[in-house]
């Protein structure tokens, strides 16, 4: 509910990126891309795999392969994808990627980090 109407990128490419892609696909309103930076969600499960691949089928998830988060702005991302220069709208981003958040250099550079534990 939390993303509901939003157009939310979520990135990563293993079990915890497919699960939250899915999920807000399922969100009405809300418009989910998963920008992963190889061609295929090799590590994940296979029901993960396919609930993501038939969100995308239906045209409730757009999936961004080859793509590397360049840039984060208030209302878009830019991604390079492929070799060129990609930009999307965007209101909230989703980070699954690697098994440590490098909350660090994210507040370094000026992203607000808010971590959430289970429901609000």
């Amino acid at each position: 509910e939390q993303y509901r109407g939003q157009r939310v990128l979520v990135v990563g490419g293993g079990d915890s990126a497919l699960e939250a892609a899915a999920g807000l696909a399922g969100v009405d309103g809300t418009e989910v891309m998963l920008s992963y930076r190889k061609g295929a969600f090799s590590r994940a499960k296979r029901a993960n795999r396919e609930r993501v691949e038939r969100a995308a089928a239906e045209g409730r998830l757009r999936l961004l392969f080859h793509s590397v988060v360049k840039e984060i702005q208030p209302a878009s991302v830019r991604l390079e994808q492929e070799g060129r220069t990609v930009e999307i709208e965007n209101d909230a981003v989703i980070v699954c990627a690697g098994g440590i958040l490098p909350t660090g250099f994210l507040k370094q550079i000026g992203v607000e980090v808010e971590t959430k534990y289970g429901t609000p």
